[in-house]
């Protein structure tokens, strides 16, 4: 396993991180199985433990508390808010009033006194980065956090970010992560230049592209991946963008196999080479899933190898577009671009 400094915090963090999203309903997985996740992981070198209050609304918090038990310590815990945590139109967000309750239940249902990263799930356009960065700054004072991040934040909004906290006097972010794999790699246009010049470490999430390049997705074969039962529209090869990510997936496998490699190796050794990028975050249901993920732990790439990765894929390029989560609001709701 490799080591990387986390931005400018200081700390060392493992270049493969255990996402828990799947861990409870949203992946099937049992106290047991996320428990074994959890331990396999650890024993590899990975020390970075990624969740959300809103996987499961709380479930995967809840699982990783329990897996975690007794070994805190040792761990870099990670997790995020923002996302709504049900109906009740204030339960989301980045308001100081909603951060500040999330926070504390993130916290007990982890069942530890604090995290060392805490990062705003997406951007809130209804909330102003004052109040959102004064709300964290508060919140590291007292010691419930010790670092915070955002999540999936347009490039611009990191710039904003950046410029309000130096302008209030506030903590910044010290973190970015975004989506990121071979087959989307707009944020090499914007987003990295942008991490690069502010020093923020970089969790890229979704590296395997949904499950497009786990190597379960090839011409001729039945999709029948996790994601493919709840997002059939990604998946659907009547879909321009899907088939055209169809074609990247065979190309990538023969300079896969022309290198020695699994797909999965050269999918996180590719994200994992940019100098931008500290970790990867690898997602498992099953342990299985786990360990073809930590056999790209040590994968470096050639040059020869990320040539022609950028032969198939050009730099900056995202196959997928519209799926993006950064997208400004006005290009998706007309009403916001109209007089």
């Amino acid at each position: 396993m490799q080591y990387r400094t986390l931005g400018r915090t200081g700390v060392q963090v493992s270049s493969l991180a255990l996402g828990a999203m799947n861990f409870g309903r949203i992946g099937r997985t049992t106290q047991a199985e996320a428990t074994a996740l959890v331990d396999a992981a650890l024993e590899a070198g990975i020390n970075l433990i990624d969740t959300a209050d809103m996987y499961g609304d709380g479930e995967s918090e809840e699982m990783v508390g329990k897996a975690v038990a007794g070994r805190r310590d040792d761990i870099v815990l990670a997790t995020k808010a923002g996302m709504p945590m049900g109906d009740e139109r204030n339960h989301r967000g980045g308001s100081r009033r909603w951060l500040v309750t999330a926070l504390d239940d993130s916290l007990r249902r982890l069942g530890v006194d604090h995290v060392d990263l805490y990062q705003i799930h997406r951007w809130d356009p209804s909330t102003s980065d004052e109040e959102t960065l004064s709300a964290l700054t508060d919140l590291q004072r007292a010691g419930k956090i010790r670092y915070f991040g955002s999540s999936t934040f347009p490039a611009h909004r990191i710039v904003q970010a950046e410029w309000a906290a130096r302008e209030y006097r506030l903590s910044r972010y010290v973190t970015e992560q975004p989506s990121y794999s071979v087959l989307q790699r707009g944020i090499e246009a914007h987003v990295l230049p942008v991490t690069e010049q502010y020093g923020l470490g970089v969790l890229v999430w979704s590296p395997l592209a949904s499950g497009w390049l786990s190597g379960a997705v090839r011409e001729g074969r039945e999709i029948a991946t996790s994601r493919s039962a709840f997002m059939p529209e990604r998946f659907d090869l009547a879909v321009p963008a899907n088939r055209a990510r169809l074609d990247a997936v065979e190309r990538l496998a023969e300079v896969a196999d022309e290198a020695g490699l699994t797909l999965i190796q050269l999918a996180l050794g590719f994200v994992t080479a940019h100098p931008a990028v500290t970790s990867a975050l690898i997602g498992p249901r099953t342990l299985d899933h786990l360990h073809a993920g930590l056999a790209a732990a040590d994968t470096v790439l050639s040059a020869d190898v990320l040539d022609a990765i950028d032969a198939i894929v050009a730099p900056g390029t995202d196959l997928a577009a519209h799926e993006k989560y950064d997208t400004p609001p006005a290009l998706l709701d007309p009403a916001l671009r109209r007089r």
